[in-house]
């Protein structure tokens, strides 16, 4: 029996679920040029998990790699039997390895090494992952100024910055932003980010009189509105 990552998935949700307690999984996240098969959220620290099943191959695993260190506290890579011998001379030494072998027709899973503090993790690129309301209700946790028309770019910049100054503390935040994650809610989160969108180029107007500036800005006015109600109409359905 041949796994593959669709064969792989749900049981590994269990498995870590059962390893680390209570944890949210967020599959297919963008990461500089490559996606992160999954993302495993704890109270404390995000892990990158990439899946390589018997199927696969190593092709674009050192790409990969180099990704996954800048994003995630913690990274695993997950191998179908073909790999387990010498997936180790794949990934760096903090990495962790789980394999994955057919027992009985299921998937079970051993850890092979567990995963050090990945040493290459930036927090320009961790807070990227929140959405620009999140960032928000980070700002407004830790009495930063609002910054509204400020691109998401410049706020990470700040939040960083007091980070730094000791105004906000790293263990703080880590765990903050973890909670936000474990919180997030698909189902509204598209919806408060473009309400957000909307509040913003609506201040912007109040301030701009430069007159084709307004035309742009009454022109993303009047797309945030049109998008907000279709999604509006999708919902009641």
């Amino acid at each position: 029996m041949v796994l593959k990552d669709k064969d792989i998935r749900e049981p590994l949700f269990e498995f870590l679920e059962e390893t680390y307690g209570i944890v949210r999984i967020l599959e297919e996240k963008t990461m500089g040029r490559s996606r992160a098969d999954v993302i495993m959220v704890t109270s404390e620290y995000l892990y990158g998990i990439e899946i390589k099943s018997d199927a696969d191959s190593y092709a674009r695993l050192s790409g990969q790699v180099k990704d996954y260190d800048k994003y995630y506290d913690f990274n695993y890579i997950v191998v179908g039997t073909s790999h387990a011998m010498h997936i180790c001379d794949h990934v760096p030494e903090y990495w962790g390895v789980i394999t994955v072998e057919p027992v009985d027709g299921f998937p079970d899973f051993y850890i092979l090494r567990h995963p050090r503090p990945n040493p290459k993790v930036t927090w320009s690129r961790k807070l990227e992952i929140l959405w620009r309301p999140e960032l928000a209700a980070l700002q407004t946790l830790y009495g930063m100024p609002k910054y509204k028309e400020k691109r998401k770019s410049f706020v990470t910049d700040k939040i960083i910055e007091w980070m730094k100054s000791g105004k906000i503390g790293e263990s703080s935040l880590r765990n903050e932003m973890c909670g936000l994650l474990m919180e997030r809610d698909y189902s509204t989160i598209r919806r408060e980010l473009t309400e957000y969108r909307r509040g913003e180029i609506e201040k912007a107007l109040d301030h701009e009189t430069d007159p084709e500036r307004r035309v742009e800005l009454l022109a993303k006015q009047a797309a945030a509105r049109k998008n907000l109600k279709k999604r509006t109409r999708r919902r009641k359905y």
